[in-house]
């Protein structure tokens, strides 16, 4: 039994705005239907779209949102050509840039946006170079969460004991945890910090718009985890049923309140 972040969850304002958007901003293959939009990121994890008040609705929480909503959105690529490609796609669709592209104090080549349903992205080169030729369009590495919460070195604590391995762990500074091919990568920052390191006002509340999905091997597995969050301090929003399409649900909430979906497939 190990946590993994195998689907990234979006509640947006307009669904079909959205999709145009992120399909056009990722050049990504897209699948959809009348309630939902799925989209996958070149190899380096999932995105799904959902109207705001039905995801709210899933987790039982008030869809109104307001500021920052304690997480940061952020894709790796290779390039910072790539980065200046990203954002000026975002751009073009409407996205608002909060931190121009540029090479940062140690060295990092980044960006920041926020897209029009209001989730904050930032673009990060792996290497300072470009290559010849630059992808066109840029493929991401990697995708991850990043997490405000009060305490990282807590944080981990929940999420060890639901399987999960540090792999970079700098204490209460930031920690993040090792993926496997084809998922994102979840990170943990002080809620402060993380709203300064992208340019934004840390002040916000309501519901952060965002659901982070599990996809358990089995049934068994849902309720393993499910009793693994409560007992480390999580908190069980919905127990684990079956839904009309066969599947096996469960969610919880991280000490930080941040929300989480264990799905099974029958």
């Amino acid at each position: 039994m190990a946590l993994s972040l195998d689907i990234i969850a979006l509640g947006v304002p307009r669904l079909a705005a959205a999709r145009d958007f992120y399909a056009t901003a990722f050049a990504a293959p897209v699948a959809d239907d009348d309630q939902s939009v799925r989209l996958r990121l070149h190899g380096a994890g999932r995105l799904t779209l959902h109207p705001i008040d039905e995801l709210a609705a899933e987790v039982a929480v008030d869809p109104a949102t307001s500021g920052f909503r304690g997480y940061v959105l952020s894709v790796a690529v290779e390039s910072p050509a790539e980065v200046e490609a990203l954002l000026g796609t975002a751009a073009a669709q409407g996205a608002t840039v909060v931190k121009q592209a540029k090479k940062e104090f140690f060295g990092e080549f980044t960006a920041v946006h926020r897209a029009p349903d209001g989730a904050v992205w930032k673009l990060a080169a792996s290497s300072k170079r470009n290559p010849d030729p630059v992808p066109d369009p840029p493929r991401p590495t990697e995708t991850a969460v990043i997490l405000g919460v009060a305490s990282p070195k807590a944080s981990t604590v929940f999420y060890e004991a639901l399987g999960m391995s540090a792999d970079h762990d700098y204490g209460d500074k930031f920690i993040d945890f090792t993926i496997a091919e084809g998922v994102c990568r979840l990170g943990l920052l002080p809620r402060k910090p993380l709203a300064k390191d992208a340019g934004v006002s840390e002040a916000g509340d309501g519901f952060a718009a965002l659901v982070l999905t599990h996809l358990a091997a089995s049934p068994t597995e849902v309720d393993r985890l499910l009793a693994a969050a409560a007992a480390a301090g999580g908190r069980v929003t919905a127990p684990a049923r079956r839904t009309d399409d066969g599947a096996y649900v469960g969610l919880f909430a991280d000490p930080d309140g941040h929300h989480w979906k264990v799905v099974a497939s029958v």
